[in-house]
């Protein structure tokens, strides 16, 4: 029965730590987003126009 527990405990903090990388990495990329890249504009592109 104990076992069945701490089997359980571990599942749900398994589930909980995975919720949270994944928001952790969605708000990394929303915040990539909103930020300006400077690195990969193509400076030849401007030229042409």
């Amino acid at each position: 029965m104990i076992k069945a527990i701490r089997r359980l405990f571990a599942a749900i903090t398994v589930a909980l730590l995975a919720f949270r990388a994944v928001g952790s990495f969605l708000s990394w990329i929303e915040h990539q987003e909103d930020s300006t890249a400077d690195a990969w504009i193509d400076e030849d592109e401007f030229e042409d126009v």
